[in-house]
């Protein structure tokens, strides 16, 4: 567990930060083995902080760390998605729906026999790094989430040593000779974790994500000897689309009773409904495809 640092508890619409507030907390990030093993995490003294922040908590286990004096809230609900890799492509392609193998044809149909490029090694990481970061710096995950893939000398030296020791998986999808979309991920015991991931905007229309992703899991299961693909904490409709499984989780924050932080979470959880009330209006009305297109920018 790392020690306590101070982290932003941010008020946020979408992709977008309104603003936040710093409180010095020890993260306790659950791995996809610890969430599905449904043993409450250990939490070591509160001595030099305000808190926790534990994320992929199985749902189930709120109460129990709920109950041990600290102001508990909940942050974001999700489930946490991964897929089975030991059964084989031709089993998993077959457990998804219909209409999830129609997608994924009709997308590959439209951008053709997909140039896609597999890196492992040190030298081949190298090239990607430099690709990738090309990509990255035109994707909103970059700009207003400042998720896109690191280009500091610490992720890099360790991206090389992970590649060494053949804990890397690396691909690009490529559309006339040119990078379009990147996926890296880090493998730990078996357990390939999608960790960064984006694309050309402008090839939007291309479905390069979708295309990419799909080809990354035919390698891996061509390779062989991974146990599962962890689409790691948050939503979204291609990771319930190629998910096997998953675990219902939160993202919880436990904070020691002190007035001040009593007020943050009042005022995050006056503004988290605040936000779910404007987004069933926004629903109602048929707007949802503008404004999250004001919200990336």
């Amino acid at each position: 567990m790392t020690a306590a640092a101070s982290l932003p508890l941010r008020f946020q619409i979408g992709a977008r930060t309104l603003l936040s507030v710093r409180r010095k907390l020890r993260r306790v990030p659950l791995s996809l083995d610890d969430a599905l093993s449904g043993r409450v995490p250990p939490l070591p003294p509160v001595e030099d902080g305000d808190g926790y922040f534990v994320t992929s908590l199985p749902a189930a286990l709120v109460p129990e760390l709920a109950a041990g004096g600290m102001v508990a809230f909940v942050r974001q609900r999700y489930t946490r998605y991964y897929a089975d890799l030991a059964a084989g492509f031709g089993a998993w392609w077959a457990g998804l729906s219909g209409n999830t193998r129609s997608g994924f044809k009709r997308k590959l149909k439209r951008i053709g026999t997909p140039d896609v490029r597999a890196y492992r090694t040190p030298e081949e990481l190298e090239a990607f790094h430099a690709a990738a970061r090309g990509i990255a710096e035109k994707t909103y995950q970059e700009r207003l989430l400042g998720m896109g893939l690191p280009d500091d000398g610490e992720f890099v030296a360790g991206m090389l040593a992970q590649a060494a020791a053949g804990a890397v998986r690396a691909w690009l999808l490529f559309v006339e000779e040119r990078p379009v979309a990147y996926l890296y991920c880090p493998v730990q015991a078996g357990t390939v974790i999608y960790e960064y991931v984006g694309h050309d905007p402008a090839c939007n229309d291309l479905s390069p994500g979708t295309v990419l992703q799909l080809e990354a899991m035919r390698d891996l299961f061509a390779e062989g000897g991974f146990s599962r693909f962890d689409f790691t904490e948050g939503e979204g409709q291609h990771k319930r689309s190629m998910a096997t499984g998953g675990i219902e989780c939160v993202d919880l924050l436990l904070l020691r009773p002190t007035a001040a932080n009593r007020a943050v979470v009042a005022a995050l959880a006056g503004f988290d409904r605040a936000v779910a009330l404007a987004k069933q209006a926004v629903g109602r009305i048929g707007l949802q495809d503008r404004v999250k297109r004001l919200r990336r920018g």
